[in-house]
């Protein structure tokens, strides 16, 4: 056995690991939402030397989410068929490097070509993560574990946009993609020493290898329910994300640390705060009715569509953070048990190829937002057009709702889903 198979010894440290692995995967968590982040941050600056309308400027983002739409979908079955270690390591190393690449874009072009290798990279690690989370975490710790994880995508996006800003405004919009893939590589070094596949992986790996995971998944009405609903929701945050900043900016021709603040910051620090606190209710309702993260998911995005509202009437920096705020924290809430209601519905062997599925899903729905949005913001203004996000929201909610039964008839017993 390699080291990132070997077991890990005396019962102690079997009992601690579980949650030594949230942390490990909590820096790749932040490292891959921070690399995704870094060009919403410096917009302004690529728009201004490349010479670019809005909607022009939005297709390296949409072009970033749907090559990694379908490599999340195909790289996903991987995960099912080795080690998940592995692929969540080598995933990190090639997306690392790739963002460095950015930097030495000439052109709109090499830009978009560029961005796409990192999404190629950054597409092997969601599924992997997730099912790797569930290996360790029995149903009983499962939702908080992978809510903590979450929180990773939400300091990397925050973190990792006002940083970004920062850098630029100092150095230029090429310096924070050379300074993200340095650490890129250095986090690889150390998640190569010490991430573990769980024990029982190897005959999981055997079981995926028979059953076809492919097929488990597309047998599992519920599942695809979940992807229509990751799809909505996806597409609703995406298009407001991808904007806030530049719609900031240009609103109060402030710099790019400034809008990064108000537009982006706000929107991860409440992810940040919510998603530990969707893992608790979703596990808390879970323990109620068996749907209860399902219920969880409606609840979060219910309040995400109604607090987006009073973005259509925003006229300030202050006004459009605390709308952000608010609507993201409801969003927090689903993003927090989104992977663990999956996990709900899907055996272990599958899990991989359904997080892949799903994350196809949503990032097609996340590459049409932006182009939409710059869209209607060039008839209707930018306001109208990313409040427009609430009735993706609102379809989302009532899908959960109308397949209630379904999804309470296949939920899994607690030996069935892995533990």
């Amino acid at each position: 056995m390699t080291a990132n198979t070997a077991p890990l010894g005396r019962p102690s440290v079997l009992r601690t690991y579980p949650w030594v692995l949230i942390g490990l995967l909590w820096m790749c968590a932040f490292l891959n939402s921070a690399d995704r982040s870094i060009l919403v941050a410096v917009m302004p600056q690529i728009r201004d030397e490349f010479g670019l309308t809005n909607t022009q400027l939005a297709l390296p983002t949409t072009v970033f989410f749907w090559v990694y739409a379908v490599a999340a979908f195909l790289t996903s079955r991987l995960g099912d068929r080795t080690q998940r270690s592995l692929v969540i390591i080598w995933g990190l190393v090639f997306w690392s490097l790739a963002t460095g690449l950015v930097s030495l874009s000439t052109g709109f072009a090499m830009l978009i070509g560029t961005r796409a290798l990192v999404a190629v990279g950054e597409a092997t690690y969601y599924p992997s993560a997730t099912a790797l989370i569930s290996d360790w975490h029995p149903s009983r710790t499962r939702g908080r574990a992978l809510s903590i994880h979450q929180t990773g995508v939400f300091a990397g996006a925050g973190l990792g946009s006002l940083v970004a800003g920062l850098i630029a405004d100092q150095m230029g919009w090429r310096a924070p993609f050379i300074i993200f893939a340095g650490l890129g590589v250095v986090v690889a070094l150390v998640l190569w020493r010490l991430l573990k596949d769980a024990p029982q992986r190897q005959a999981e790996r055997a079981e995926a290898s028979a059953a076809r995971p492919l097929a488990t998944v597309l047998a599992i009405k519920p599942a695809l329910f979940l992807c229509g609903v990751f799809f909505l929701g996806n597409a609703a945050s995406n298009g407001v994300t991808v904007w806030a900043p530049t719609f900031v900016h240009d609103m109060l021709g402030i710099n790019l640390a400034e809008s990064a603040l108000w537009g982006s910051a706000t929107i991860n620090i409440a992810g940040f705060l919510f998603v530990p606190l969707g893992g608790l209710l979703a596990d808390y309702l879970a323990g109620r009715t068996s749907i209860g993260r399902f219920y969880t998911l409606a609840i979060g995005l219910a309040l995400a569509g109604l607090l987006l509202l009073p973005l259509l009437v925003a006229n300030s920096g202050l006004m459009v953070g605390l709308v952000l705020l608010a609507s993201s924290a409801g969003k927090g809430l689903f993003d927090g048990c989104i992977y663990a209601a999956m996990h709900d519905v899907v055996p272990a062997q599958a899990r991989a190829t359904a997080v892949g599925l799903m994350t196809m899903s949503g990032f097609v729905g996340a590459g049409l937002a932006p182009v939409f949005v710059a869209q209607m913001g060039e008839v209707f203004g930018m306001a109208a057009a990313m409040t427009s996000a609430s009735g993706l929201y609102f379809l989302a909610v009532v899908l959960l709702l109308v397949t209630r039964e379904p999804t309470r008839r296949a939920i899994l017993p607690p030996d069935a889903s892995g533990h």
